[in-house]
Order: C-alpha cells, then sequence, then structure tokens
C-alpha cells in the first residue's frame, strides 16, 4: 500500500474505455437477500450531485469537481441529456451513476460507484449492469464510453471490461493531493 500526505504530487494512469455495441446481457435482477431501488433525479441541485460524489469519492481523490463553479454543475447535472441515479437501500444512499447523452449517439458512464458501506455487499454488479443497459436504452446510441483511473477503486478497471468495455487509450496524469490518502494498488 501507498500512503501519501496532502500536499504530495502524485503521477497515476487514466485509462478511457469504451463499448461499440449494446451488451449480450440483460436487464440484471437484484442480489438475493438485498432490497433497494434505484431512483433518478429530477433536476438534481449541485449539492446533492456533490453529496454523493464526496461520500462515493472521498477514498479516490475525487475533488475535481469541488472546483466547478456551481451555476455550471448545476447547467450540467439539470441538463435534458444527463440523468443522475440513486441506488437507496436501507434508508439511505448508497451509490449512484450518472449518465450524459449530450453528444449525439454516445453515452457517457460520467460518474460511477459505491459507498464504502455498502462495497462487498453484491451491489456493484447489480448497479454497473443497470447503468449500462440505462444507458443503451436510449434510441440512437452507438457506442457507450467510460474513463477510470489508478486513483480508483483497484477492481474498477477489471470490472469495465468484465461487463463488456475496452480500453482506447491511456495517459499519465499528476495531481497534488488535498488529504492523506492511503491507495490499495500502484499508482501506474
Amino acid at each position: 500500500m501507498h500512503a501519501f500526505k496532502a500536499g504530495d504530487k502524485v503521477d497515476y494512469r487514466v485509462t478511457w474505455l469504451e463499448m461499440r455495441q449494446r451488451p449480450s446481457f440483460g436487464w440484471p435482477s437484484l442480489p438475493v437477500g438485498r432490497e433497494a431501488m434505484l431512483v433518478r433525479a429530477d433536476t438534481p441541485p449541485w449539492w446533492y450531485f456533490l453529496s454523493l460524489y464526496d461520500a462515493v469519492g472521498r477514498d479516490y481523490a475525487w475533488t475535481d469537481r469541488h472546483n466547478t463553479p456551481r451555476e455550471e454543475l448545476n447547467a450540467w447535472i439539470q441538463h435534458a441529456d444527463v440523468a443522475l441515479y440513486t441506488l437507496i437501500g436501507a434508508g439511505w444512499p448508497q451509490g449512484f451513476f450518472v449518465l450524459d447523452w449530450r453528444e449525439e449517439g454516445i453515452c457517457e458512464l460520467a460518474y460511477f460507484g459505491l459507498v464504502p458501506e455498502a462495497v462487498g455487499r453484491g451491489l456493484g454488479r447489480w448497479l454497473l449492469q443497470s447503468a449500462i443497459m440505462t444507458g443503451w436504452d436510449r434510441e440512437g446510441i452507438q457506442k457507450m464510453t467510460v474513463n477510470t483511473c489508478t486513483l480508483d477503486h483497484p477492481r474498477a478497471l477489471a470490472q469495465y471490461q468484465r461487463m463488456g468495455f475496452s480500453p482506447v487509450r491511456t495517459e499519465i496524469h499528476s495531481r497534488v493531493l488535498v488529504k492523506d490518502q492511503v491507495f490499495k494498488q500502484p499508482l501506474l
């Protein structure tokens, strides 16, 4: 494990992936013994998005969206071609995803993840398959895209590939951490 302190500069690898055809799997069933629902937010405010973003991304150095002006963040998350879905279980948010259809023929899985307390409970695969099927459900979609990086959950890249996404490019980026972080995987 790599431990870094706030202020440390870290290099990490970003991988962009694509899925060029609708997957062969269908709509998933919730894992046995799990009760949850997926709720689409209707014109969510910026603070709702950031609360989910922080709950999922706090351990993965998700901080970039805090630099986005509130008006711009609201315009994006409330755009008619952007959808935020929240996974609710036991009365509280356990994960979320954001789909962005603003580019014709493309659905970007802009954000996806579970809160730490929900990881390992069998919901991640279900949520990802639901996101993928929802993305492809819009008429005219020719490909779906997503990106992940080595700051994200250690299984993120492999999970996207298992679902049918293929890497199309990688880049090395750098950032200065704003809080102490322990990463469970190599950053490059």
